[in-house]
């Protein structure tokens, strides 16, 4: 694996320098992608926006242009799988998914209406509301998810009228370069220009004069990083970040039930999910039996190499989440958690961590109280639930929780009170590209997917046409600004 290339205005685009990439199943280099230089950069923002031109000016084609590279993407999987799960980590099942994803997406928004919104159409005037472009938009996407959260940005922006620079993350470039790749001949050149690069790129991404909106998917430091570069010239942000998310088990719940549920919504990608279960609130009457549930599920897991077709959960992505996590569970256990089950990194190589459930613990412990993004779930008992509640707010970070009951109302009134962008019921990590997905507090700024996500894309503009004759049926109203 070492022929991925960057594209910049539709061409192949080699890069002088290169940096490796780690297949985190064995901790090894087994490919290289470019080092994209700052003229390189300049070129592909010069190419978003010369493709802007016209690319904004045609509905139907980018409509049409979003169904065909929806097409091309659910012919993809057999080719772009392996790369995401090398380069990633997952089993190739859920790259697969990934991939069905980012076609969904596709077609989602190729389908979705924007018609303008009239507001006032009578004797004096039709006055619209209606949405144009920003313009050109630099994207920067995380390791977790490379392909379908490139895909909640591209989607959006492209039918808005925008055209593209997107920077993956440098622990997953590869599947991201070669989509785009894949891609080229259904869309024009120059509206998605893909780069690689480190820290400094995405720096250079942010303050560059181009791009008028940053869209960012990564953690809460980086994001506070991209809205203070993007400041000076008023970029536009979307900011995805980082979560903490609580689940609530009310008493009343089934813990053969939830334990099940929860345990899939905690380690689905080996716990590398934004807005993932990160720490559960269980009342104590049903603590022991819900612990005794994620334990049996955690023992009975296949974690290994997502090539092999029984593994379940991959390793943890790269070397420096890897050390997070062994060292928010030692934290744990060095202050009188238990680990009902796992607490070690396994002894094999790469950057595999056992499926770790810890108890015997509480908020004011880090990993409770901050984002571990990885295969480790604290369970915290309670005896009342306003005091849960309150726990499970008392944080920074908002960006979903989730309540389980057998009562789904009583339940949704306690969701109704968790301070997030989105509080699921009996459920956890439900989501489709109809439906907003954003954050409280630190855990973002602004939304995506579904009209909201696309307006995201899109600044408001009002045409007032006057029906006067003589055109000086000016009022303001009474109102001045």
């Amino acid at each position: 694996m070492s022929d991925f290339v960057m594209t910049i205005g539709g061409d192949t685009v080699p890069a002088a320098e290169s940096f490796g990439v780690v297949n985190p199943a064995n901790g090894e280099v087994f490919a290289h992608a470019p080092e994209c230089s700052r003229q390189q950069l300049d070129a592909a923002f010069d190419a978003a926006a010369k493709a802007q031109r016209d690319w904004r000016s045609d509905e139907g084609l980018r409509r049409q242009t979003l169904l065909k590279m929806a097409d091309v993407l659910l012919a993809s999987g057999a080719e772009l799988a392996p790369v995401l799960t090398a380069e990633q980590g997952k089993p190739l099942g859920d790259a697969n998914i990934e991939v069905f994803a980012a076609a969904i997406w596709c077609q989602y928004f190729a389908n979705l209406e924007t018609p303008p919104q009239v507001i006032q159409d009578d004797a004096e005037a039709l006055v619209e509301v209606v949405r144009r472009p920003v313009g050109v938009v630099a994207a920067i996407t995380p390791w977790n998810f490379p392909l379908t959260l490139a895909f909640w940005k591209i989607a959006p922006a492209l039918l808005a009228g925008n055209t593209m620079v997107l920077k993956p993350s440098p622990f997953t470039p590869l599947a991201t370069m070669k989509v785009v790749e894949i891609l080229r001949d259904v869309m024009p050149p120059g509206v998605v220009n893909v780069v690689s690069g480190g820290d400094e790129l995405g720096a250079w991404m942010t303050g560059h004069p181009v791009p008028r909106k940053v869209s960012f998917t990564g953690s809460i430091e980086t994001g506070k990083k991209v809205a203070v570069s993007a400041a000076p010239d008023l970029k536009r942000v979307t900011l995805e970040l980082g979560g903490n998310d609580p689940a609530i088990v009310l008493d009343d719940a089934d813990p053969a039930v939830v334990s099940k549920a929860i345990f899939a919504g905690a380690f689905n990608n080996n716990g590398q999910v934004c807005s993932a279960i990160k720490r559960v609130y269980v009342p104590e009457a049903l603590y022991d039996d819900v612990v005794g549930g994620l334990v049996a599920q955690a023992s009975a897991v296949k974690v290994g190499d997502g090539t092999e077709p029984d593994s379940k959960l991959g390793p943890i992505n790269n070397a420096p989440q890897f050390e997070r996590v062994k060292e928010l569970v030692g934290d744990a256990l060095s202050h009188g958690a238990r680990a009902a089950v796992g607490g070690h990194a396994m002894d094999r190589p790469g950057y595999f961590f056992e499926p770790t459930i810890l108890t015997g613990l509480s908020d004011g412990t880090r990993i409770v109280d901050e984002e571990q993004f990885g295969p480790a779930l604290p369970v915290i008992s309670y005896r009342d639930l306003d005091d849960a509640v309150e726990r499970a707010n008392a944080t920074h970070f908002g960006l979903s929780g989730s309540v389980w009951s057998a009562d789904s109302d009583r339940a949704a009134d306690i969701a109704g009170r968790l301070e997030c962008g989105t509080a699921w019921v009996n459920t956890h990590l439900a989501l489709a590209p109809q439906q907003p997905f954003g954050g409280f507090k630190w855990s973002g700024v602004g939304v995506e997917n579904g009209p909201w996500g696309l307006a995201e894309f899109s600044e408001i503009q009002v045409v007032h046409r006057s029906k006067s004759t003589d055109g000086l049926n000016i009022t303001t109203g009474g109102l001045v600004s």
